[in-house]
């Protein structure tokens, strides 16, 4: 193994490994954390505890995870001088599975996101948000258990490359001359402008993603959403390039939507359709329980993953992973709230079931469903933590650490 000069390999532990695109995953794998930021230390401390407990309560002594600490954010810059020191993506690609909290974005003029620089930097392309009710959890819907998606947000494209130009700027003035001139487009002077770019490559890649992960879930549609009726050679594409996936790479496990609606059987086949973005906005309010996964360019599924999870309770019940060829990076999708900052007062949700999905990516099915389990009672009994409780009638309001241990209790 690799030598590091903040993190510490725990002892006792192996690496996971890869055969094909399969893990094979040790008794005892090492999986680097990141605490995170702001909230970040209170709500993994409860996700420890409960992920801990899930493993032993399902294998007993057969399994256990060692936990290995990675530094990204404030807790990193303070002792590094770095926001993301090198070491921890060389950690994350040699232990393959890795889990995070919230990360603070630097303050200053040309430093992006860190998760983003994350998802960038290890090509991290599909980003995955299933979304689906909890009993129990206050919703603004009156028949929230109808959705039951997963998102799957392609993450390395899109406006989210990073690629645009100030107003002002002689940069932006080049590339306004160059369009105007060369092109023929008409753009104001003065403007900002930024480039949208979506890549055959970037596209099937993230599609074949979606369409494994429907195969090994037994999950029967999927659905690219775009906007491909106003940016056709870019969202248009992307939709046209997932359909020749499906049909190049996966006949015999896909069927069209198309030959659906002309009378043809879907005989255990995966559906694949298709939906304008707005149009797919509407979809998940009024006809939420005819859609499976949703397969979108980067910012559709940016707003679409916050849009579904308000309607099942919101981003702290919202879990989510990153997911390249080589790694996995499962976080919360919720920000830092540095104002409740070691409080022991926030709702651990989303990095819980982030877990849960990082177990299940492992094949530790039964320890994922034990935390299941385990979320489902503590709500059901209404201990729950301050954003919940407030939402409920008679419920009694716990703190974080103590939410966790409630799950554990009902495991």
């Amino acid at each position: 193994m690799s030598t590091y000069k903040y993190a510490r390999i725990p002892a006792g532990g192996e690496r996971i490994t890869a055969e094909g695109d399969r893990l094979r995953v040790p008794d005892r794998p090492i999986i680097p954390f990141i605490e995170g930021d702001g909230i970040g230390p209170d709500i993994w401390a409860a996700t420890r505890h409960v992920v801990d407990a899930s493993v032993t309560t399902a294998y007993g002594d057969e399994r256990e995870i060692r936990w290995m600490e990675i530094l990204a954010g404030e807790k990193a810059h303070r002792r590094t001088g770095e926001w993301l020191p090198e070491e921890t993506f060389r950690a994350l690609r040699e232990f393959r599975v890795g889990i995070k909290g919230p990360l603070t974005t630097p303050v200053g003029r040309g430093i992006r996101s860190l998760n983003v620089t994350l998802r960038k930097v290890l090509d991290l392309y599909s980003c995955v948000r299933p979304v689906r009710w909890i009993e129990g959890v206050p919703s603004p819907m009156k028949e929230p258990q109808k959705l039951d998606v997963v998102i799957f947000r392609e993450n390395t494209e899109d406006v989210y490359a990073g690629i645009e130009w100030e107003s002002g700027t002689p940069e932006a003035d080049r590339v306004r001359a160059f369009l105007t001139g060369e092109m023929q487009a008409a753009i104001r002077e003065a403007s900002g402008i930024g480039i949208k770019p979506i890549s055959p490559f970037g596209t099937k890649r993230h599609v074949a993603a979606a369409i494994r992960y429907a195969i090994d879930r037994g999950r029967t549609g999927m659905t690219l959403v775009h906007k491909g009726n106003i940016m056709k050679f870019t969202e248009g594409a992307f939709a046209d390039w997932g359909y020749e996936v499906a049909r190049e790479r996966f006949p015999d496990e896909t069927v069209p939507e198309s030959r659906i609606w002309n009378g043809e059987d879907a005989d255990g086949r995966i559906v694949v359709g298709d939906r304008i973005a707005d149009a797919m906005f509407q979809q998940v309010l009024l006809r939420p329980d005819e859609y499976d996964i949703l397969v979108t360019p980067n910012l559709n599924g940016d707003y679409l993953s916050d849009a579904c999870a308000a309607q099942v309770g919101g981003l702290g019940m919202a879990p989510g992973a990153n997911i390249g060829d080589g790694v996995a990076l499962f976080e919360a999708t919720h920000g830092t709230a540095p104002k409740y900052a070691g409080q022991d007062k926030v709702n651990p949700g989303s990095v819980i079931l982030s877990a849960v999905m990082m177990l299940e990516h492992l094949g530790w099915n039964e320890a994922a469903q034990r935390i299941e389990r385990g979320l489902a009672g503590a709500i059901g009994a209404k201990t729950v933590t301050y954003d919940l409780a407030r939402q409920m009638d008679d419920a009694t309001k716990v703190g974080t650490f103590r939410f966790g241990e409630e799950v554990v209790g009902h495991m």
